[in-house]
């Protein structure tokens, strides 16, 4: 038995090191949900633990405190927030606005280029305090590195290619996708026709008839098919009553304000999270990224967020 363990091992080392995926040992990830968490104080503690770099593209920043930290740390590292808006409306050097057509809706940072975060938080008092949302902090250089070449893309506005779409962190797999160059639409479709037993999402927004369409199908095939939309986002464009007549149970969310997330969790053990909504904005046209993480204990953390959503 054991040495049928060891040569499963190897083989799996030999396939990872012979198709290029990197393999890390790191601290687990760590999840965290507003505004039951306070997302603002983490990404605080982060900023002010940085030593050397601190690069992030968000798509909007109105909270002073993280302003002010931000300012204090450029004066000793390199600091650089491309941002989509601000009510705030800084006009640090370290700051730039992306004037792209393309929106930037991306919510991400790199930190002293080996943590990354990521999720659906926008660093604003809405975000922070009255939106659910989640937020995810993972150790890995080369997640940063991937990260941080989607970051040099949008600064300089040229287009490049993500050097380790694939990854194995603690033995578990994370894939890495940026829209619309990687057509996140199609990597949420494989992942979910993928799916054996159940599929649980909670949904700021959702357009897409093929999405919906497969929902529906994984519905007709009996496996277990829940799931929480934003009620202020249930319009003629959205696709939850037709979601809802065909008998999957799905219901508005309770929260007075906005119900934020962009996630599935696929079978109890893989989650997809990050700034990208289900929609024709957001496969085709803004910049989006995404998170594919097949991680039992982290898609437990994100059913924890689901039922108490969902109850």
């Amino acid at each position: 038995m054991k040495i049928g363990i060891l040569i499963m091992l190897l083989t799996s080392l030999l396939l990872i090191a012979c198709t290029n995926i990197p393999y890390e040992t790191s601290v687990e990830p760590q999840v965290y949900f507003c505004p039951r968490d306070n997302c603002s104080s983490i990404l605080h503690q982060l900023i002010n633990q940085s030593t050397t770099s601190i690069h992030c593209a968000l798509y909007d920043l109105n909270l002073k405190p993280l302003l002010t930290i931000l300012q204090k740390k450029a004066e000793h590292i390199d600091v650089q927030i491309l941002l989509e808006s601000s009510k705030l409306n800084p006009q640090d050097n370290f700051i730039k606005y992306d004037y792209d057509k393309q929106q930037m809706h991306n919510k991400f940072c790199i930190f002293d280029n080996q943590i990354i975060l990521t999720g659906s938080f926008n660093p604003t008092t809405n975000g922070n305090t009255k939106n659910n949302n989640n937020i995810i902090i993972i150790k890995s250089t080369t997640l940063s590195k991937n990260y941080e070449t989607e970051f040099q893309e949008l600064c300089n506005n040229k287009k490049s290619k993500t050097p380790y779409p694939t990854i194995f962190l603690n033995n578990q797999k994370i894939e890495t996708y940026f829209c619309p160059e990687d057509n996140c639409k199609d990597k949420v479709l494989q992942t979910l026709n993928n799916a054996n037993k159940s599929i649980h999402f909670m949904l700021f927004y959702l357009t897409d008839k093929d999405i919906t369409n497969t929902l529906i199908n994984k519905h007709k095939q009996e496996l277990n098919i829940k799931g929480v939309m934003e009620k202020k986002n249930i319009n003629k464009w959205s696709t939850f009553n037709i979601l809802k007549e065909s008998g999957i149970n799905i219901i508005k969310d309770k929260n007075k304000a906005n119900l934020h997330h962009k996630v599935f969790i696929i079978d109890n053990k893989t989650v997809i999270t990050g700034s990208y909504n289900p929609t024709t904005n957001g496969n085709k046209v803004n910049d989006e990224n995404i998170l594919i993480i097949h991680n039992k204990n982290i898609a437990e953390r994100f059913l924890e967020e689901f039922n108490y959503l969902y109850s």
